[in-house]
């Protein structure tokens, strides 16, 4: 007797207990987590000064390909180079951008003087450059009809919002300190804070908010149409 065989069974069949999609997420992560956990202890925070951006390429191609990954860091990259131009620009000595996976990157200033205006611009001119190349990348995705650079456009603006809620360390926690620190001083006549600058100050937090915003909302692409 020949084996019956059921097809119509077999291509109905699922798993009755799937694997969670974070246990395939933490599959992926456990490699360049510890290959970063092991140059730290091997060489110490030298490692992210030199080896940080590479990681994080690394470590985001293994969640969403190496296209992605490269553009997400190229984008970060743009972000933390706006915070070192500006510092430069002031005179100040910011060091280069140093990249900790999977949290982010960041600029450090040294000998920075207690001046809430410049810092706020310094703070500000973080997301303004990294919402400048999300602009970019987006209409040179709708000109050459790219829905992954539009959707790379849209995590763009998304990381550039994100980063501008007022809670320390992100960039809005240090504008929204500035922002209070001016407000005192215009209240108390200082020749620091003259009212003008409490009032470009809200219009520079308030109107990076809503750009990123409206930008979100422009790239956003269906997952239907990814």
């Amino acid at each position: 007797m020949e084996p019956r065989s059921f097809p119509d069974a077999e291509r109905d069949y699922r798993p009755i207990n799937p694997e969670p999609a974070w246990r395939g997420a933490l599959r992926k992560l456990w490699a360049p987590l510890a290959l970063a956990i092991g140059l730290f202890v091997k060489f110490g925070a030298a490692t992210f000064k030199f080896f940080g951006i590479f990681i994080s390429v690394g470590g985001y191609a293994l969640i969403w390909g190496w296209p992605f990954a490269v553009g997400f860091v190229a984008l970060i990259l743009v972000h933390e180079l706006g915070h070192f131009v500006e510092a430069k620009r002031q005179g100040l000595n910011p060091s280069l951008p140093v990249f900790i996976p999977f949290l982010g990157a960041y600029v450090a200033m040294k000998n920075a003087p207690f001046d809430p205006w410049r810092n706020l611009l310094v703070s500000a001119a973080g997301p303004f450059a990294g919402g400048l190349a999300s602009l970019g990348v987006w209409l040179y995705g709708e000109a050459t009809d790219s829905r992954f650079l539009v959707a790379l456009a849209f995590t763009g603006f998304l990381l550039n919002l994100f980063n501008l809620i007022p809670v320390r360390p992100l960039d809005g926690g240090f504008i929204w300190h500035s922002l209070k620190a001016l407000r005192y001083g215009a209240r108390e006549r200082a020749p620091w804070a003259p009212a003008w600058r409490v009032g470009a100050s809200a219009v520079v937090y308030g109107g990076l908010v809503a750009a990123f915003a409206v930008g979100m909302w422009a790239a956003h692409v269906p997952q239907d149409r990814l």
